[in-house]
């Protein structure tokens, strides 16, 4: 009685598998039938075409040496026509008062070229200010040409500062410490200054237009509260696009967030070619983990390095919120005892084209070795 039991059990599973193998067949089929109908060109098809093919809206990394930098947010081509479509999500509330200015091509920032202001900040060994230098101390170089140094200041001039401010949700355990921080910034601003303060998690927000008034972002400040993802490249884009409507020359972004970037519009090489562009300092506070957990927190420090020093600013890492408040008064001294000089290029010629500036001190034999951190270059104009 049990053989033919097993006899019958193995004869329908043999049908079932036989059945199976007939609909796969059938499948392949009629998908062969269907790939000879269809047109030969992903693009024709409405496939997604690789990063620098169809329209050529994608941008690669830009190398120095290019002579123009056009920064667009990232698009998918469309198969036919040229004009670009945004693909992000819709906006938000939150996107509002921002999404035109991520949306928005820019040209090149360029200098006037005849005459050019480099910042310089000078640290010692113990990463202390180093005061108190004089004109003939400095040497600057542009393009390897040695330039003679007309403007010489270190008085502590009005400048126009903007805060970009991390209230996503990784920053909730940190958001105090992060806000008297702002708080301390502020309180080594000169009486002109004038300021503003942007937020960012899923999308960057204006919370504050340009100001001189204090209470008026602590005020605001209050409010934010951390949650979402963190799109810290689309914040740094609007930071520099508002920097345009600056007062004064000399102009300072200060970052203050705990991790990379994973929610942006515009890619790291648009960005970085961007600041490197703008007449814009940019100093960072980076409240990293010990142990990074995400690709995005692993690459946090490096992205802000790179951001900060192109700009001649510097990147300051902490993993304790409550050295927050002591490190953003330090920026904030920074700024305050800087030396700027101001030279006419020997290069008159209006090429559009990336200039390299070099700084260096000139100081007795035997002295500390002190490090200098400046701009490093410059659009010259086109026209």
């Amino acid at each position: 009685m049990m053989v033919p039991a097993r006899t019958e059990g193995s004869m329908n599973r043999g049908v079932r598998i036989l059945m199976i193998w007939l609909a796969l067949a059938c499948t392949l089929l009629g998908l062969a039938a269907v790939a000879q109908e269809a047109p030969d060109s992903a693009g024709a098809i409405g496939l997604p075409q690789p990063p620098g093919t169809g329209d050529g809206v994608a941008n690669p990394e830009p190398e120095p040496w290019f002579d123009e930098v056009h920064v667009r947010p990232r698009v998918a081509p469309e198969a036919k026509n040229p004009k670009v479509t945004d693909t992000a999500p819709p906006p938000t509330a939150e996107v509002s008062s921002s999404d035109v200015s991520l949306k928005t091509y820019t040209k090149p920032i360029l200098v006037d070229v005849d005459l050019v202001l480099v910042p310089a900040t000078i640290i010692d060994p113990m990463n202390r200010l180093v005061t108190g230098l004089e004109k003939d101390q400095f040497v600057l170089f542009d393009n390897g040409q040695r330039q003679e140094i007309k403007y010489f200041s270190s008085e502590d001039a009005p400048i126009s500062l903007g805060v970009i401010f991390d209230v996503s949700g990784s920053m909730e355990s940190k958001i105090k410490q992060a806000r008297e921080a702002v708080v301390e910034f502020f309180k080594t601003a000169n009486p002109e200054d004038e300021f503003f303060l942007i937020t960012f998690s899923d999308a960057p927000q204006v919370l504050s237009d340009f100001t001189q008034s204090v209470e008026d972002i602590q005020s605001k400040l209050v409010f934010t509260r951390p949650k979402g993802r963190t799109a810290l490249l689309d914040a740094i884009y609007l930071g520099v696009s508002m920097m345009r409507q600056a007062k004064y020359q000399r102009k300072a972004l200060l970052i203050i967030s705990d991790g990379g970037d994973n929610h942006s519009r515009y890619t790291e090489g648009e960005i970085k070619s961007l600041v490197r562009e703008a007449d814009v300092q940019i100093y960072a506070v980076g409240i990293f983990s010990l142990a990074p957990q995400t690709p995005e927190e692993r690459e946090g420090p490096l992205l802000l390095s790179d951001v900060a020093e192109v700009t001649g600013g510097r990147m300051f890492t902490i993993d304790n919120p409550n050295q927050l408040g002591t490190t953003a008064a330090k920026i904030g001294a920074e700024l305050r005892n800087q030396y700027v000089l101001g030279y006419r290029p020997t290069n008159t010629a209006h090429d559009g084209k990336w200039r390299r500036i070099k700084v260096k001190l000139q100081l007795p034999k035997g002295g500390p070795s002190l490090t200098v951190y400046a701009r490093t270059g410059y659009y010259a104009p086109n026209e």
